[in-house]
């Protein structure tokens, strides 16, 4: 299977820089709206079979022109949502607080998946939410698969479960809204990363805490 997974477009928690990670959590910004709207241009050339968006609203936002062009229904799932903040929900991202987010997200990829968020779930809670909507993807039979999800979502699992993406690598690249991680691969056989947006581009200051590399939250 080829599984797009795709970062949602901007949201005004992401311009303020805040933790905001639970359901239904905030639309998309007027600059949001038109990184969605770009979606379906942007993966022309990927023939997608089925598409999944997360229980938090911005990613549904950032699905529907992507669902209309291709006559996809969205299959809203739990699973992909992002990574619960806990006790540092709607806390500044650019902050220790931050900080301790994201260390908490990369040492669950990195196998201590015992730890817990403060206030929130563990890192083996949340890759198996993630793992089960990418197995029910994968028992399908769809081909390709593009999954509307989240920038620390996406960083952890792909770095978790990517043969060739370590936490390093994810750490220090970071991905913008609407950014991409394709994959290939099965639940059974493995991933291999095959591209990942912006992998050598630093990001703008729009992108939001977890969208940046860890070493730039402060």
């Amino acid at each position: 299977m080829r599984l797009l997974l795709v970062r949602h477009g901007q949201t005004p928690s992401n311009v303020a820089f805040l933790l905001d990670t639970a359901v239904p959590g905030a639309g998309l910004t007027a600059l949001g709206e038109q990184q969605a709207a770009a979606l379906p241009a942007a993966l022309a050339d990927e023939d997608i079979e089925a598409l999944y968006a997360s229980t938090l609203v911005r990613t549904q936002l950032t699905a529907a022109p992507l669902a209309a062009a291709r006559g996809l229904e969205v299959l809203v799932r739990d699973g992909i949502r992002e990574l619960s903040a806990g006790d540092l929900e709607m806390l500044p991202g650019d902050s220790e607080q931050g900080l301790l987010y994201m260390k908490t997200v990369f040492a669950w990829a990195d196998g201590d998946t015992a730890l817990r968020m403060p206030g929130g779930e563990s890192g083996a809670e949340a890759l198996a939410r993630y793992d089960s909507v990418v197995a029910e993807a994968a028992d399908s039979g769809a081909g390709t698969v593009a999954m509307i999800s989240h920038g620390a979502a996406i960083r952890m699992w792909t770095a978790a479960r990517a043969d060739n993406v370590d936490v390093p690598f994810a750490a220090a690249r970071p991905l913008d809204n609407t950014g991409v991680v394709i994959l290939e691969g099965s639940p059974a056989d493995g991933w291999k990363a095959v591209s990942w947006a912006g992998a050598v581009v630093s990001p703008s200051r729009d992108s939001g805490p977890a969208g940046r590399p860890l070493d730039e939250v402060e």
